[in-house]
């Protein structure tokens, strides 16, 4: 289904051209998260507090705390410092907030396109938006997986969750 204004075409395809973009550095921040043993150096979900990153050294020490009761900490990284922390903490954030970031940067301009078009034109669009936010709940189930008893993600949502990336990707480049 084409849209016939020739400068909303224009809007969408850069638009699309950004979520790719964003898509794929967010697999990558994702892997380097992974190996890197990051993913679950933040315990807690904190859909919107947790766009904000710890400023103060309480903060920090709250964060690291957390993390300290986790089966991961306790037998693997039972001798990290909070310094060392730290390192693990920015790679797990960056990938949160880039996923809050493709978030917002898909819906508004989203809410933009249906105002002028119409919710029909842009259904396809909703199905993408439905699938980021998925994204975002698989990814902490993932996570919360790996809280309780393992030292690591369970491998099944992990291959879901970068599935379902490769999915969103894929339906980006698709449109």
């Amino acid at each position: 289904m084409k849209i016939h204004n020739k400068s909303i075409n224009i809007l969408i395809y850069y638009w699309l051209l950004i979520i790719f973009l964003l898509i794929s550095l967010i697999i990558i921040v994702g892997g380097l998260t992974r190996l890197t043993d990051s993913g679950l150096s933040i315990t807690q979900w904190e859909l919107f507090s947790g766009i904000f990153p710890p400023l103060t050294d309480d903060k920090w020490n709250v964060y690291f705390n957390s993390y300290k009761q986790i089966p991961e900490f306790k037998l693997q990284n039972y001798s990290m410092n909070l310094d060392e922390f730290k390192i693990i903490f920015w790679w797990e954030y960056i990938h949160r907030l880039l996923g809050r970031l493709i978030g917002i940067i898909f819906i508004i301009p989203l809410i933009y396109f249906t105002l002028k078009d119409g919710i029909k034109k842009n259904l396809k669009y909703y199905l993408i938006f439905l699938l980021i936010c998925l994204q975002g709940l698989i990814g902490w189930f993932m996570v919360k997986s790996g809280l309780s008893e393992n030292t690591d993600v369970n491998h099944y949502k992990l291959s879901l969750h970068l599935g379902l990336a490769f999915v969103i990707l894929s339906l980006t480049l698709w449109n």
